[in-house]
């Protein structure tokens, strides 16, 4: 009976310790958590406040054009904010100190599967224009072709410019044919396609290959360079034809 009342007490002992390593365990993740979640707010500030000083020392240069999207950031990942809302608050904040400054706006629609038709585009735009905190913006465009639809979608581009919802429109990432076409459509509202922007640098030269560059020449269309220096990589061949040059 001794015995057994020893080993019971032994197991009870052990449970209990068994209890305050879980315990120790589950307030030391508690701890672990809240400094994770600080420190992700830290550098979250120190990005906004990086953000906030490039859109302040751009403008500060003359750079007033700045080009966004939709899809740019996402309110659902960790705290991130959308760029538009960001890019709205940093042309609102400046205003306030330099209400003379101009700044222009580009921003995108994204031709997403379920987004059919032209009215997707105007409700779209104006989420964005809510966003961003302004009645229309200077460049409004299709990010990407859409699956289907695309002929719904440039009518949308021509609704919002008759509804003074934007200055100009343009598309991103078209093709020869796809831009053509969509040239074409606008064309006979009286509408210029402003603007096809496509990934173009030093390093990757598609669009002088594909006809995309030679029918914005033609056509009067303005071909807008995403990527125009590669991620760096642009500028690294740059220096190799300087010295390359140089050595001859």
């Amino acid at each position: 009976m001794a015995m057994a009342m020893n080993v019971s007490s032994a197991c009870f002992c052990v449970s209990g310790n068994r209890r305050s390593v879980n315990r120790v365990r589950a307030v030391a993740s508690e701890d672990f958590a809240a400094s994770k979640i600080k420190e992700d707010k830290v550098r979250l500030d120190g990005k906004m406040k990086a953000a906030k000083a490039a859109f302040d020392s751009s403008v500060d240069c003359g750079i007033t054009f700045f080009d966004t999207a939709e899809v740019y950031g996402s309110g659902l990942l960790f705290g991130a904010i959308n760029s538009e809302t960001l890019l709205g608050r940093f042309i609102e904040d400046r205003k306030l100190k330099d209400p003379e400054v101009e700044v222009a706006v580009a921003t995108k629609y994204a031709a997403l599967p379920w987004r059919l038709g032209r009215q997707s585009v105007l409700a779209v735009l104006k989420e964005s224009l809510d966003r961003l905190g302004l009645s229309s913006v200077e460049l409004y465009q299709l990010h990407w072709p859409g699956i289907w639809g695309n002929e719904g979608y440039i009518d949308g581009l021509g609704d919002a410019v008759e509804q003074g919802l934007v200055k100009a429109v343009g598309v991103s990432n078209y093709s020869e044919s796809r831009l053509r076409s969509a040239y074409e459509k606008l064309k006979k509202r009286g509408i210029p396609l402003a603007s096809n922007q496509v990934n173009y640098s030093l390093i990757y030269r598609a669009p002088e290959e594909n006809g995309v560059k030679a029918a914005c020449d033609e056509l009067g269309v303005t071909l807008i360079a995403y990527s125009p220096i590669a991620q760096g990589l642009s500028w690294q061949r740059l220096m190799r034809l300087c010295i390359e040059a140089i050595n001859v």
